[in-house]
């Protein structure tokens, strides 16, 4: 997850006016402004595509650098929704999501951007979805015992009030935003976001799936962050402490026990097999050796909402987060030193580049810093 510095966004779809449904429209339909100010202004999240670095941002923002941060150049990006991450399968192919339920792609690493889906387009995917569980639903209700129909009347008139919502929320526009993505190939990805929204594409984004219930999330908490880990688990984290985790792909998701029952706003994998870290509000780290099955949680006396992570080729893991703190370990997450830079400005996520040193980037725009965060001598 990389949009926790603006947390408040979750909330301000359930007061739009209709002037504000029109402006959303009229940002998704308008480009990215172009201006020398976007490496300095807010960015969210990053990666590599090939030996580029590509960052996205506020305002439909995405820059790249092929000097590992020391200059960047502004893509070419239809829409001026602020972009919470990004994601590259291979040297060319990548994907951007945001505001709105947007979902870019590029394919000539990251210098110009299409939209593939909207978020009014996201909403009619989950709303197909529903109506045809509502319908397997009635049929199961008059084949169910009597003592199981009042449960599963219940569960009905939920998923009917969940419909009716959904399709009241599509006058609005377009409001509800995508947080994560993540591509295993040129073809297959998925993206996560508020609301329990979770989409799956086995064509490029050519189309997408809604893949919402496969996850055991009925109350529809945000879904924050995904990543695969070493040995090819896929792990989903989000609001309430909600950890999934996938060993076939995605096909199917089991619901994790989790010590934590706040916001988890990132996971990332330690480096080695079937290690999983999972990070968020208040500075709370979870470190699982066995997918998920069990939890520890690691020594964080910070207490500072954590964003984002980097794991480097030699096996540093850096987390980062508010108030301009880097949590650094060299043992695979089991323990991590901490540096809070002197300007304290939010840090949304981090890439390892040569000589042990790292890319922040977060309220300042991008920072170029040795290992543990501060500035370079």
């Amino acid at each position: 997850m990389r949009e926790t510095l603006g947390a408040a966004c979750l909330g301000f779809s359930m007061a739009l006016s209709a002037p504000a449904a029109f402006a959303l429209a009229d940002i998704i339909e308008t480009p990215a402004r172009k201006t020398d100010l976007a490496p300095q202004s807010l960015l969210n999240d990053a990666d590599r595509a090939g030996e580029r670095v590509v960052a996205v941002g506020e305002r439909g923002h995405i820059i790249y650098s092929d000097d590992e941060g020391q200059t960047w150049k502004q893509a070419s990006v239809p829409v001026a929704v602020t972009l919470t991450a990004v994601d590259f399968s291979t040297d060319r192919d990548g994907w951007a999501v945001g505001h709105s339920g947007v979902i870019l792609h590029s394919s000539d690493a990251g210098a110009s951007w299409e939209l593939q889906l909207t978020g009014i387009q996201a909403a009619e995917l989950a709303i197909e979805s529903k109506e045809t569980r509502i319908g397997e639903m009635e049929v199961q209700i008059e084949e169910a015992p009597e003592d199981q129909k009042e449960d599963l009347e219940w569960a009905l008139d939920d998923l009917i009030f969940s419909v009716e919502n959904m399709k009241a929320d599509l006058k609005i526009g377009p409001v509800n935003p995508l947080l994560d993505v993540w591509f295993e190939d040129a073809e297959h990805g998925f993206a996560v976001g508020a609301y329990g929204m979770f989409l799956r594409t086995l064509d490029g984004g050519a189309s997408w799936q809604d893949w919402a219930p496969n996850l055991d999330n009925p109350s529809g908490y945000h879904l924050n962050g995904i990543a695969r880990i070493t040995g090819d688990a896929l792990v989903v984290v989000g609001e309430a402490g909600q950890i999934h985790s996938s060993v076939d792909g995605g096909e199917t998701w089991e619901l994790r026990d989790s010590p934590y029952t706040g916001s988890l706003f990132g996971v990332t994998g330690t480096g080695q097999v079937n290690e999983v870290l999972a990070f968020g509000l208040r500075g709370n780290v979870l470190r699982s050796t066995d997918i998920g099955r069990s939890w520890v949680t690691v020594a964080n006396d910070n207490g500072a909402t954590l964003n984002g992570s980097a794991v480097a080729s030699d096996g540093r893991i850096s987390l980062v987060g508010n108030g301009g703190v880097v949590l650094m370990s060299t043992d695979a997450g089991q323990t991590f030193s901490e540096h809070v830079r002197s300007d304290r400005e939010g840090i949304m996520d981090a890439v390892p580049i040569s000589g042990n040193r790292l890319l922040l980037l977060g309220e300042g725009g991008v920072k170029l810093t040795d290992a543990r965060g501060r500035n370079p001598q």
